[in-house]
């Protein structure tokens, strides 16, 4: 009788613990995902995205709409994702959201990073010039031909001149810092584009067969 009392004590607790992981799991999976009625910053940048890249109209008010709804569908569709207009784990990295941390750390570490590669590249560029060259990184990072981190686009093999002929060792400047930052905002005077190239200086006959975007300082921003 007692070892009965004992196994039902025992079967009861596993149960509890059992349904604390379930909820736990189920709360997780819903503060990951952004539905029709959503809102706050995250949506707004959400919202930033689509607009900056053409699936949605208008400006971003950080709640999560029917024309939200109805773009985010349209961006996945295009994406190759289930197009329920739910934006989940999956569509989350397709926007190139989902490696950014909130953490202090690793938002320093990133900054550091772009600032690196847009001092390098930029260097004596126009401030727009050099903001557009970070915009141009992280627009890779949210396009699926790339990979889908800061890091791991910056040291993609023979993505950027800097990273081959040591320039990215040189001391940052000031202005790159504060470019990191810009872009890291959102800010993308180039306009969408994922290359840019000196004309001056380049020597790959495939890139200038990209649609050119605009041109900014004496790079050439294009698609």
């Amino acid at each position: 009788m007692r070892e009965q009392r004992k196994r039902l004590i025992l079967s009861l607790a596993l149960i509890f613990l059992l349904n604390i992981l379930i909820i736990t799991m189920v709360q997780t999976a819903q503060a990951a995902t952004y539905r029709r009625g959503s809102s706050g910053q995250t949506v707004r940048t959400i919202q930033e995205k689509l607009i900056r890249w053409g699936y949605l109209d208008g400006t971003e008010d950080g709640i999560y709409g029917s024309k939200t709804e109805a773009a985010v569908k349209l961006f996945q569709k295009k994406n190759g994702l289930t197009a329920d207009g739910v934006v989940g784990p999956a569509t989350l990295k397709a926007l190139g959201m989902s490696e950014w941390s909130t953490s202090s750390s690793a938002a320093d570490s990133e900054v550091a990073l772009l600032a690196k590669v847009i001092s390098a590249e930029a260097r004596g560029e126009p401030y727009s010039g050099q903001v557009a060259v970070g915009a141009v990184i992280l627009n890779r990072v949210s396009h699926p031909s790339f990979p889908n981190t800061i890091a791991g686009v910056v040291y993609q093999p023979g993505a950027f001149t800097c990273m081959v002929d040591g320039q990215i060792d040189q001391p940052v400047a000031d202005s790159a810092v504060r470019a990191a930052r810009d872009a890291l905002n959102g800010a993308d005077p180039s306009g969408g584009a994922i290359y840019y190239f000196n004309p001056d200086t380049a020597t790959s006959a495939w890139i200038w067969s990209r649609p050119l975007i605009k041109v900014i300082g004496s790079h050439r921003f294009c698609a």
